[in-house]
């Protein structure tokens, strides 16, 4: 029987084999479960393909081995509140029980219809009379929002949120988004609590783990593995995507074809979404950046011919998507692998 490849390339799903953000995932579950909890809200972001979604799908996994705790993950587009609280009552036995005694939801689609109560008029109220209910039982609520994004309905809960939390109920929650995404709800007024609440950036894999994985896992020799591992830049997606053709090579080297395969899932998976959302003086100044994977500003500047406050606005919006590096000051780094060649590609077919 052939042995299943262990990488996988799909957004969303857990591959068998992944380098673990322990470091992170332990420092947000320490957190939480602390006894007095000095923080109830995260924040994780960076670019697609970081590893957002496994990383919060592995502090989900460890809060829920606690008993004291319940997990639940919303949309960000939904009725946030609504869905908790419906959530809360099909998962939770006992507070099924609670709110078939004690609360008429019958408005909101949810539980009985309890003909002695008058219904309850507001979806907040129950949430909170759910909290304080657990809160008796010593039990702790967390919600999980992925590809979290500003919508109404996500400004309305952070909103609840922050009126929850000061009357020391048990809600905590983690949301996982893009930069733009997540800084667009930074920036809404009346959002200032989720502007302080501790942000998480998915930073590089350590580039020796991947290494000694790939080693260990495809069985490439020590040379290969340390070409293949620097060729990832600590991405995420690349590192799954180039263990996932290596893995296919029957000649375990790092030929045209692996080249070739990395290249198309890269553009196909990742590249070409950000490049559409780029402007075409972010694509122009793109063409000269990429040639080299490290270059001053100043050379930047004296290559393309352009002035310092051209630049400003393209140097703050390539920062934001993820694609360079403007850290060290007078410095830009390419923090994409491979992306020279997808820029390439784009002049080739006429793109810039």
């Amino acid at each position: 029987m052939v042995e299943k490849n262990p990488y996988v390339i799909n957004f969303g799903r857990v591959p068998n084999q992944y380098i673990s953000r322990d470091y992170l995932i332990d420092s947000v579950v320490e957190t939480l479960e602390s006894e007095l909890v000095e923080e109830q809200a995260f924040k994780l972001t960076g670019i697609r393909g970081t590893g957002k979604t496994v990383t919060l799908t592995s502090i989900e996994r460890k809060i829920r081995a606690n008993d004291d705790w319940i997990v639940i993950g919303v949309k960000s587009n939904s009725d946030i509140v609504r869905d908790l609280v419906a959530e809360l009552y099909s998962q939770v036995p006992f507070i099924t029980a609670f709110v078939d005694a004690n609360l008429n939801l019958s408005a909101f689609g949810i539980g009985l219809n309890i003909k002695k109560k008058s219904p309850v008029a507001s979806i907040d109220f129950a949430l909170k009379r759910i909290l304080k209910e657990l809160q008796k039982l010593s039990k702790r609520v967390l919600v999980t929002i992925d590809e979290a994004r500003k919508t109404p309905e996500i400004i309305d809960f952070i909103q609840e949120f922050q009126i929850l939390i000061r009357e020391d109920l048990p809600l905590y929650v983690i949301v996982a988004g893009l930069y733009e995404d997540i800084e667009a709800l930074e920036n809404t007024e009346g959002l200032t609590f989720f502007l302080r609440a501790t942000k998480y950036e998915m930073q590089p894999l350590n580039l020796t783990t991947i290494r000694v994985d790939y080693m260990k896992t495809i069985g490439v020799s020590e040379e290969v593995a340390t070409e293949m591992a620097v060729l990832t830049k600590g991405y995420a997606f690349a590192y799954q995507a180039l263990g996932k053709y290596m893995w296919d090579n029957p000649k375990k080297e790092l030929d045209l074809s692996v080249l070739s395969k990395f290249d198309d899932a890269l553009a196909d998976k990742v590249y070409n979404k950000i490049w559409s959302e780029l402007t075409s003086k972010d694509r122009w100044f793109l063409q000269f950046i990429v040639q080299k994977d490290k270059m001053s500003a100043t050379e930047l500047l004296e290559t393309t011919k352009a002035k310092h406050n051209e630049w400003s606005v393209p140097r703050v919006r390539l920062s934001e998507k993820g694609i360079i590096d403007t850290r060290t000051r007078g410095e830009i780094k390419v923090k994409l692998p491979r992306f020279k060649e997808f820029v390439d590609n784009q002049i080739l077919m006429g793109m810039i």
